[in-house]
């Protein structure tokens, strides 16, 4: 697999091979895994209902995790449209009852039940302790039910399998035209129990269970005309039941898991929410999906004809890299080839993890510990791969590089731990995001005065770079452009410092160096972006109007909205402008010789520099009080774009004053940080889960395991794509303008295909909601 992390010896060699094997080991862990859950769904049960009923545990005290499967958190108005059209009824003695009780909070949480409708949905609760004539009677004239105990003899259980034999029948009828969920009953705490209830224990609780499990759907197995048995409560009540007040009924807490397991059950398959995996059935493929898996088909097909070349590894007696095949090259035609096969493969896994039900599914769940301690752990790993820069100016690539491995690890820990719920954590997060775009605003900006290359070949070959995984999840994983936030920032942005920098005057540093009136020009450029940025922060309603529009607004609606886009540029809008700011100072600087950049010297002088330290220090600490002080994140992302640069300025001033730090880079941090671009894009598949709303489960029942496997997997599928990328990009961007020409020709002729059968399924979608 052509890929090299490092340019020179035989250290290169072996890094080469090393991640060659740890992606083939990879691989064999995707066969066995993929292999291991379709048989335990095949033999086992694959049925999320299921999971979602029968078991589970709790995270923390409060939060319910289904076993395999995310539960949805529904909200009133929710639960009113899935329930609009349907008749609940709850039969059962007292426990039923405050079950009962916790549904209608669901629903309407400021009503107290009274067996009348609630809202738009009709409820009742129906007052039947036992299992008798009286319940079968009503069951037979509209049907629904419950139990109650009356003493463990044989005789006792012998009567209650007898009643529940007679009621077997209207209750599997009542399936057939709805769901009936029959409630096991829930543990009590006998030491808690009134004297009236002392013959009540838990080993006759469990032999009325077992009469239920054996009795109800004896003879329908296979049919979906069946009693669901509603277990989920009883495993969590046996954690929370001495916690009970009278022994008997459940606490609050655990009736509430129950009640939205219930509504879980009923609504997922209705309403499709993305973070409730339980009891929803595979969507079918868009026409663009079979469209795609056709494509990487034929390229699979295509590759096999024509025949696999080996990929060439460096030269072992030089240490150095075999150059890239020219176009004069035999083996030219067959790498477009090989790399879409290997990127087809790689989509199947996509596909596998976050659109078939073949791996589990959990929700996140934030504890300081895991957030803090896999922190912890990074950063000395990071420090313990600390080597000598090879260059000690300021940011220079190992730096930048380590700087975006770093931030990159970082977010990846806040969002797996589900973070974002600790608004200090998300507001230092925030920063680091800004931190990504000020590179962007520093690096481009710097290129552009430096080189002058405002050719159309350099343009191409960054947008195809940034855009080429997500274009291809876009179509894979039936997601809009707009749902990978970050790259359509970054496109964006991208394509304002090129339009800023290549606008008549072309100002460089090789023009500005005649004459200093042309620093005043460059500084009028970036005065008029600043304008153009507050103008639009300020035109909400202009801004929405301009990105609302087809095709631009395909690129940037979520939901068939804006808003998302909105928030994202509004929220980072001087980022770049910050990064090109500082460019130009700092290039502007050096070129007057204002710095000392040698090894071991600090940046300015000794007095200087000590000041710009303390400042830094002062103005990282001031952040991180104002960030544990924020009371919400409406308020305190209103002052980030102001503040976001101060504390970027404060990390660059802090990490290369010293000139022992310019001298040093983590090339831990440093190896992520050059495919920190893949690691954001494909976390949101094939790590995290159900588009970055739970947490992938390859291991089930091993949470620390499944977090190694899974990120084992996730980096080596990161490095491969960035490989891919990289092969692709020389072939798909030519330097020759006229095969360039013709290459946009035909992407622009595929866009608005892919625009026109998106148009088509929408007005489909259309018609569909509308029978």
């Amino acid at each position: 697999m052509a890929f090299l992390a490092y340019s020179l010896g035989k250290r290169e060699i072996n890094q080469y091979f090393s991640i060659k094997n740890a992606k083939l080991l990879s691989v064999a862990a995707v066969i066995l895994l993929t292999l291991f859950h379709t048989v335990s769904r095949y033999y086992g049960g694959g049925d999320t209902c299921e999971w979602l009923l029968s078991s589970g545990r709790y995270l923390g005290e409060t939060v319910w995790q289904p076993y395999g499967c995310m539960m949805h958190k529904y909200k009133n108005t929710e639960a009113k449209t899935c329930l609009a059209e349907k008749r609940v009824a709850f039969v059962g003695d007292s426990r039923i009852q405050q079950l009962f009780y916790s549904y209608i909070q669901i629903i309407n949480p400021a009503q107290r039940a009274d067996g009348r409708k609630v809202g738009l949905v009709p409820l009742d609760f129906l007052w039947y302790a036992e299992v008798n004539n009286s319940l079968k009677e009503r069951l037979i004239s509209w049907r629904k039910w419950s139990i109650k105990l009356h003493g463990g003899s044989s005789e006792a259980l012998q009567q209650y399998r007898a009643n529940l034999t007679a009621i077997s029948l209207p209750l599997e009828q009542l399936a057939e035209d709805g769901e009936v969920y029959w409630v096991l009953q829930d543990p009590v705490h006998e030491e808690g129990l009134s004297d009236n209830r002392k013959m009540i224990t838990n080993e006759q609780l469990e032999l009325y269970n077992k009469v239920v499990l054996s009795t109800l759907n004896s003879n329908k197995k296979n049919s979906k005309a069946r009693v669901r048995f509603l277990g989920a409560s009883r495993q969590a009540a046996m954690e929370t039941i001495t916690q009970s007040a009278d022994g008997l009924h459940l606490p609050e807490s655990t009736r509430n898991v129950a009640a939205m397991v219930l509504m879980n059950a009923v609504c997922n398959k209705v309403l499709r929410p993305i973070d409730g995996s339980c009891c929803q059935a595979l969507p079918a493929p868009s026409l663009l999906q079979k469209l795609t898996a056709c494509v990487f088909l034929g390229t699979l097909l295509g590759g096999a004809i024509r025949g696999w070349s080996r990929p060439t590894p460096p030269d072992v007696e030089s240490g150095e890299e075999k150059k890239p095949a020219t176009a004069a090259s035999p083996l030219n035609h067959k790498a477009p080839f090989q790399a879409l096969c290997k990127m087809g493969l790689i989509m199947v896994y996509f596909y596998l993890c976050d659109r078939a039900n073949v791996f589990m599914k959990e929700q996140k769940f934030y504890t300081h510990s895991t957030f803090f301690i896999p922190l912890i752990y990074m950063f000395v790993l990071g420090i313990f791969y600390s080597e000598n820069s090879k260059e000690t100016k300021l940011l220079n690539r190992e730096q930048t590089d380590e700087w975006k491995g770093w931030m990159q690890l970082v977010i990846l820990i806040y969002h797996i731990s589900g973070a974002s719920v600790f608004i200090p954590v998300y507001m230092h997060v925030r920063v680091l995001v800004a931190a990504y775009l000020f590179q962007t605003g520093y690096g481009h900006f710097s290129f552009f005065w430096l080189k002058g290359d405002f050719g159309l070949y350099r343009v191409c070959q960054v947008l195809f770079r940034l855009n080429f995984l997500v274009v291809v999840l876009c179509l894979v994983m039936d997601r809009p452009y707009q749902f990978y936030y970050f790259v359509p920032l970054v496109t964006f942005w991208f394509v304002v410092i090129y339009a800023t920098m290549a606008m008549w005057p072309q100002i460089l540093q090789k023009k500005a160096n005649g004459s200093g009136m042309w620093h005043v020009g460059i500084l009028v450029k970036l005065l008029g972006l600043l304008l153009f940025i507050c103008f639009f922060a300020y035109s909400q309603g202009l801004f929405e109007n301009i990105f609302s529009v087809w095709p631009i607004s395909k690129l940037f609606e979520l939901n068939g909205s804006i808003h998302e886009w909105w928030f994202r540029w509004k929220l980072d809008r001087f980022a770049i402008i910050h990064g090109m700011l500082f460019a130009f100072v700092y290039l502007v600087l050096q070129k007057c010789q204002g710095l000392s950049e040698e090894k071991g010297e600090p940046l300015f002088s000794t007095r200087i520099s000590n000041i710009l330290l303390l400042i830094s220090v002062f103005s990282f600490m001031t952040y991180s009080i104002w960030a544990s002080s924020c009371k919400n994140k409406t308020e305190c992302n209103e002052l980030h774009p102001y503040i976001s640069g101060l504390q970027i300025l404060a990390f660059i001033l802090i990490r290369n004053i010293p000139g022992y730090s310019r001298s040093l880079y983590s090339s831990f941090f440093a190896w992520f940080g050059k495919i920190s671009l893949e690691l954001f894009i494909c976390q949101y598949h094939i790590w995290l889960a159900a588009d970055t709303k739970g947490i992938l489960v390859l291991i089930p029942g091993n949470p620390s395991l499944n977090i190694i496997i899974s990120t084992f997997i996730f980096v080596c599928v990161a490095h491969e794509i960035s490989v891919i990328t990289n092969d692709l990009a020389q072939v798909a961007i030519p330097k020759d303008g006229g095969a360039l020409l013709r290459r946009l020709l035909a992407a622009g002729v595929f866009t608005l295909g892919l625009l026109l059968v998106s148009r088509i399924e929408d007005k489909e979608i259309s018609l569909l909601s509308v029978f």
